[in-house]
């Protein structure tokens, strides 16, 4: 099967492994990613402001360019997904924004209502492969790692409209944990913000919830955590401390586990 994806300004930047193991991983498991051509980026935080639309528009070309195709749209990143999937939502749903956002884009020729189906990549390993599928492929099982997830917020929240997981209590990426072959880590900070989108206006934010975040996952036995949010790992790996975990994108554990880590 073929997805049409977004893959985002930072994957094709800071976080280029994120992008190439996601890609290499879905071909092993039986789909494709299509790139979209032309993709702008999508802003990175969904405005909250019922009359902003200008910002809303990259998101809504891309949907539209799926749609054009007969393809779900498919995206990694968690701020991605988040702005991407909460605009879709608002042209399915608030006829103000479907309004506006059309009057933009008619002299370009395009139309949109909300017609394509937003998913995050691991919706596809749950939903699709499956997994135990995806523990089929598995040939470098990640046996004894201990491994704490960070969903951080935007993966999750807003609930309704994302609904990807319970916003307080996901297993979605404890899932891909065990089914990559390696023990999930349970920790209480797995879910809370790490506090990047304050790091312009207060610095010590970002650090103490960073700082808190790891030490909680460090004290339940965490070997080390996976994320799919880029300025997550960055924010948390930047005001790490004293902390002696990494970050790592799930892609990239991924391909390990299925043997194409050093895969071009």
């Amino acid at each position: 099967m073929t997805y049409s994806y977004f893959p985002g300004c930072t994957l094709k930047n800071k976080a280029s492994d994120l992008d190439k193991y996601a890609r290499i991983s879905a071909e092993a498991l039986g789909f494709t990613l299509e790139e979209i051509t032309d993709w702008q980026c999508c802003g990175g935080e969904y405005p909250l402001g019922t009359n902003e639309v200008a910002s809303k528009l990259p998101s809504v070309r891309a949907l539209a360019n799926a749609r054009d195709k007969g393809q779900d749209l498919v995206t990694l990143c968690s701020a991605c997904y988040n702005v991407i999937k909460q605009t879709n939502d608002a042209v399915q749903n608030d006829e103000n924004t479907s309004f506006k956002v059309n009057n933009y884009l008619k002299e370009d020729g395009i139309e949109y209502h909300g017609e394509t189906k937003v998913l995050h990549y691991l919706e596809i390993l749950r939903d699709v492969v499956g997994w135990d599928n995806v523990k089929k492929a598995v040939k470098n099982p990640l046996t004894g790692k201990k491994i704490g997830a960070y969903y951080g917020c935007l993966l999750l929240r807003p609930g309704k409209v994302l609904q990807l997981d319970d916003a307080e209590n996901p297993q979605l990426i404890e899932d891909f944990i065990k089914a990559i072959g390696a023990t999930p880590v349970i920790y209480a900070q797995r879910n809370e913000c790490c506090g990047a989108y304050t790091m312009f206006e207060d610095k010590s934010i970002p650090q103490n919830r960073s700082q808190k975040i790891l030490a909680n996952a460090e004290e339940m036995g965490a070997d080390f955590l996976v994320t799919s949010c880029p300025l997550c790992r960055y924010n948390l790996i930047k005001n790490k401390g004293d902390s002696k975990l990494d970050v790592i994108y799930f892609t990239e554990l991924l391909a390990e586990a299925l043997g194409l880590k050093e895969a071009k």
